[in-house]
């Protein structure tokens, strides 16, 4: 097995594309002797030149040394041939995401390389153990996935194959770690981590929208501006676009047997049949001009005739906390045990939609409306019943938009957007953790530098509560009759325990 911190490493990378350009820059920076190769005659040079230019680039804007710099290009050179990698300790393969094509260059790789050279895969989606089944020595197939652009997205799956030989995957454990990376360990399970972990953000954002809940600009505002995301979910797919994102989306799916929580949209099917792919495509969820989007504005809050706001009593401290911020406004209140004939009945339900509050609490449906009580620092998600009538609906839009918070109006919903999008998320994860696919730890930390979430998932769910978001599963599982949304036993027994989701197993 190699030694990851040895001085004369030698690394090999087919694959002279833009991954393998940004692995090839991070490995010759941490010292190592790279070798490119392409099946595309002058792509190796290509990338070699490219590499140096960017090194060049980056030591111009005193980012990194000039020395240094030239020192790591000239760490780099071309393999005209693949047995040109014969003396490479290992060998990373970074071509096109077809089963057939991996498999035949591992094959062709068997041959040329040493006994002892590390053969790894960069798949994002395909089985590290279907891939090394080609192998004669499949105990030293591994996977080492990347994400673009390599040199600033600083996470790494090592991923172990079912024969893969524990000591190779510590060897690249160490390595990403030279090469100045956070490395993360998965076992051979579709998506591995990260794209495994990043289905219930995207899934159910399009199971809501499909439900006619809100649409897209309102998902992305709410999930922004609530929560925290970078990019709301509709914004992410177009800008990784639907020609990848989709095709992904389906193989998890089908790779799990069909299971429910990783249903694709057909949504999705639809717009990616249309091209309407994203920002490459010049429109997506939204139109692009010169690569900005014409995001839709924000509807204007209505001119209203004040009502007063009867608060349904609950044991959340949001119910504390907006009465605070409507009274420091001004707004009328009906501080009475049972709401006044005029007054809009507000709700502060959790998993559940309002009108299941509603009828709880033996409401009038018509003047009742709920706020999200998760989220209401600086945003308020505002939704009606099926009956709400325009004037409740309004009254309490513009109560809200009076206290200083961003209001978006949304049509009724088990656990509005907020609740169902992150319930997903926490619950996928947990089920990834439940089936010892990684550790809690690095799940948290895949997402977190993965995908840019505020927080890890498990994280995140310690800082709602385990119990709320276990809260949030059974309502929406009671609602809806669909096994997407059973909760993850890894969520259940800590929830009922009382202890951190990252807690693991003893």
């Amino acid at each position: 097995m190699f030694d990851a911190n040895r001085n004369d490493l030698v690394l090999g990378i087919v694959g002279a594309g833009l991954m393998g350009r940004g692995i090839a820059q991070i490995a010759a920076q941490a010292g190592l002797k790279v070798l490119m190769h392409d099946a595309r005659a002058d792509a190796a040079t290509e990338a070699c030149e490219s590499v140096g230019l960017t090194l060049s680039a980056l030591a111009a804007k005193g980012k990194i040394d000039p020395a240094a710099a030239s020192a790591a290009a000239a760490r780099i050179s071309v393999a005209d041939t693949l047995r040109q990698l014969a003396a490479c300790d290992i060998v990373i393969e970074a071509i096109v995401e077809k089963l057939d094509a991996k498999r035949e260059l591992f094959e062709r790789l068997e041959a040329v390389v040493g006994g002892d050279c590390v053969l790894v895969t960069n798949t994002s989606s395909l089985a590290v153990t279907s891939i090394a089944a080609a192998c004669r020595q499949p105990e030293r197939v591994a996977g080492f996935h990347f994400f673009s652009p390599v040199p600033l997205m600083k996470i790494v799956e090592v991923i172990d194959g079912v024969l893969t030989a524990p000591a190779v995957g510590d060897a690249l454990m160490a390595l990403a770690r030279r090469m100045g990376h956070t490395p993360v360990r998965a076992k051979d399970t579709p998506g591995f981590i990260v794209n495994h972990a990043g289905r219930g953000y995207l899934t159910e954002s399009l199971r809501i929208v499909g439900e006619g809940i809100a649409d897209f600009p309102a998902v992305d505002r709410i999930l922004r501006s609530a929560v925290g995301f970078r990019l709301g979910p509709f914004e992410l797919l177009d800008l990784t676009g639907l020609d990848v994102s989709h095709p992904v989306m389906e193989s998890i799916y089908d790779q799990y047997y069909q299971e429910p929580r990783y249903r694709p949209s057909p949504i999705a099917r639809q717009r990616l049949a249309a091209g309407l792919l994203g920002r490459k495509s010049g429109r997506g969820f939204y139109i692009y001009v010169e690569g900005k989007a014409l995001a839709p504005a924000q509807p204007a809050v209505p001119a209203a005739e004040p009502v007063p706001l009867w608060i349904a009593p609950c044991a959340l401290p949001a119910r504390d906390a907006l009465l605070a911020r409507l009274q420091a406004a001004g707004v009328a209140l009906d501080g009475g045990e049972r709401p006044a004939a005029g007054s809009v009945c507000i709700v502060l339900p959790l998993g559940e939609d309002t009108t299941t509050a509603a009828l709880a609490l033996g409401l009038d449906a018509t003047r009742t409306v709920a706020v999200d009580p998760l989220f209401l620092s600086a945003h308020a998600t505002l939704m009606t019943t099926p009956v709400t009538t325009a004037k409740v609906r309004d009254a309490a839009w513009a109560a809200l938009a009076a206290s200083g918070l961003a209001v978006d109006v949304i049509h009724d919903s088990p656990g509005f957007i907020t609740q169902r999008v992150l319930a997903m998320i926490v619950n996928i994860a947990c089920d990834i953790a439940q089936q010892r696919v990684a550790t809690a730890e690095d799940i948290d930390r895949a997402v977190t530098l993965g995908l840019g979430y505020p927080k890890g998932p498990l994280a995140l769910a310690d800082a709602l509560g385990a119990a709320t978001v276990l809260q949030i599963l059974d309502a929406l599982h009671a609602f809806y009759r669909d096994p997407r949304y059973r909760p993850s036993p890894w969520l259940i027994r800590r929830a009922r325990l009382g202890v951190s989701l990252l807690t693991p197993e003893n």
